[in-house]
């Protein structure tokens, strides 16, 4: 009976020995064996692995590629304008024995490996411009910055896989300075461009009212040379027509004078009844007015009809 129980305290002591003496690494890990503290070897490759039980310690880390979140930061382009970046790292670790030695764990890793980016993406941007970071050069700034923090981080065994910045924005109080600052100029912009504007309107306005006054008085002279030339023909007609038979001539204009100087309106004249105006009311063929009627004159010759211009 004392043996049996013998024999499994055995058993149970060997199967927590060859449980304490064996380990397994994972493909997504790689372990360090120490031992009191000192690191014995490395295990980069997954399968299982043994070690000294109650001597050595296993101590695993991840094999994959990590991500790190940088807290935003401010810097001082070439141009002193002031930048709050927001950046990110990707890193592998890629020796586990000095990542250990150096930073021990990957908590503390992430906090060295912080301060390096924030470093580099300050010193790499205090050489570029604004623009340049934000619109022209910014692959380029980015490869800068990544081999920057791979030449820092290899002193902790670790490899830079990339650097990016999510974004670089001025600060609020800039953005809003620098955005009064655009309206401004685009009010400027807006002004200049309505003066030329009215400048060019009253510039063709002018344009139009001088060709419209020449127009005006080309049309106006023309009109005056016809109306000449109307008054000399009707002159020239009423001449031959005088010519021909100055009686009835004065009869027709003396019909004209009555039928404009005795129009109802309203009018009222004072005249001899023996005056000449009246003269065709006492004498039907206007000899008792008293009037001396030309000698015949020989007809005027035919006057051509007017033409258009």
């Amino acid at each position: 009976m004392r043996g049996g129980i013998v024999g499994l305290i055995v058993a149970a002591l060997v199967a927590i020995v060859a449980y304490s003496s064996i380990f397994v690494v994972y493909p997504t890990d790689q372990a360090i064996v120490l031992q009191f503290g000192q690191v014995r070897r490395s295990v980069t490759q997954p399968g299982l692995y043994f070690k000294v039980p109650f001597v050595q310690n296993v101590v695993t880390l991840d094999k994959r590629i990590l991500e790190l979140d940088v807290p935003q930061l401010e810097a001082i382009a070439s141009d002193q304008k002031r930048l709050v970046v927001d950046a990110f790292a990707r890193y592998r670790i890629q020796n586990p024995v000095l990542f250990y030695q150096t930073v021990n764990n990957v908590p503390d890793g992430n906090r060295r490996l912080s301060t390096f980016v924030q470093s580099a993406v300050r010193s790499v941007l205090a050489d570029a411009t604004f623009i340049a970071v934000v619109r022209d050069d910014r692959p380029q700034l980015m490869e800068r910055i990544r081999q920057e923090v791979e030449r820092r981080a290899q002193g902790i065994g670790v490899t830079i896989v990339d650097v990016r910045i999510r974004r670089a924005d001025l600060p609020e109080a800039n953005s809003q300075a620098i955005y009064r600052r655009m309206q401004t100029e685009r009010e400027r912009e807006a002004t200049e461009i309505r003066a030329q504007g009215e400048e060019a309107a009253r510039r063709i306005r002018a344009q139009a009212d001088r060709q419209a006054t020449v127009i005006v008085a080309e049309a106006n002279k023309t009109s005056e040379e016809l109306r000449g030339d109307g008054d000399a023909r009707r002159s020239a007609v009423f001449s031959a027509a005088y010519g021909r038979d100055p009686s009835f001539f004065i009869f027709y204009r003396s019909m004209q004078a009555y039928r404009e100087a005795l129009k109802p309106d309203g009018t009222q004249l004072v005249l001899s009844p023996k005056s000449q105006f009246f003269r065709y009311f006492n004498d039907p063929i206007g000899a008792g007015g008293g009037v001396t009627l030309p000698p015949a004159t020989t007809p005027g010759p035919a006057v051509p009809a007017p033409t258009a211009p």
